[in-house]
């Protein structure tokens, strides 16, 4: 992705990260969503939703560690049309399908799942938005289908984190307490069965280390060093993850419907 194409100064934080070469978003890294996953504990045959599939990373993972079908939901055409083609190179196209649309309207998406997965995808929300977008969630559930949730947790200070993250990220991120992501759900249908919250280190060296292997990262730190406006929106949101350190984290959450 190059300046042509995006206009740097206006995208959100996930689109220049996108840019920059990250795969995933994941406010509590690697480590964490292993432990949601072994919560869900994926059976082969089983379906998965999973909501902002970006470009297919991580249904591939999933099919190909679980061998559970994926269906992917995304709004962004060109990163359906990309993940596609990474499905294709993988070899799973019979188990997992990539459908253009939009997570505020999920009923669209035919049929239930055994499994809805989001990962930093509700904290960019407005309430009103999380409000709708879980109760969608739980509608495409099967009964006692189980909803695999990884977000960005505000411990403190929620409306100045909110109103400063926005600025950065250029979206209305509105970051919860423990218990308001937990109402939100519950509110919504969704018993929370387990959850653990921890240190937030999205833009922490080793930890872009752990989550996309160290070819990767070499090649992030290069897109970031030479690109100046991939650099300064980094540089941006690195400051307000810092200024809010002992704030800001994360949380995983496994609910049942």
């Amino acid at each position: 992705m190059t300046d042509a194409i995006l206009n740097f100064q206006t995208a959100s934080g996930h689109q220049v990260l996108a840019a920059a070469g990250k795969k995933y978003l994941r406010p509590g890294g690697k480590r964490a969503t292993e432990q949601l996953f072994q919560w869900a504990n994926f059976q082969s045959g089983e379906t998965v939703l999973e909501l902002a599939s970006s470009f297919g990373y991580s249904a591939i993972a999933l099919a190909k560690r679980y061998g559970v079908k994926v269906v992917g939901v995304e709004k962004d055409s060109d990163s359906v049309a990309r993940a596609r083609v990474n499905i294709r190179a993988a070899g799973l196209e019979n188990q997992i399908e990539i459908i253009g649309g939009d997570i505020f309207h999920l009923e669209a998406i035919p049929g239930q799942f055994d499994y809805v997965l989001a990962e930093a995808i509700l904290t960019m929300q407005s309430p009103l938005g999380k409000a709708k977008i879980l109760a969608g969630i739980h509608n495409k559930l099967k009964p006692k289908g189980k909803f695999l949730s990884h977000e960005l947790l505000a411990r403190d200070k929620e409306e100045q984190i909110r109103s400063e993250l926005a600025q950065v990220i250029r979206v209305n991120s509105t970051p919860l307490s423990e218990a308001n992501w937990i109402q939100a759900c519950e509110t919504a249908g969704l018993q929370v069965k387990k959850h653990k919250a921890g240190s937030m280190c999205l833009l922490n060296l080793r930890r872009i280390i752990q989550d996309e292997g160290i070819v990767d990262t070499i090649r992030i730190l290069g897109n970031v060093l030479t690109h100046k406006p991939i650099r300064k929106r980094l540089l941006e949101m690195r400051s307000v993850f810092q200024k809010y350190r002992n704030e800001l984290g994360y949380i995983i959450l496994c609910a049942v419907a």
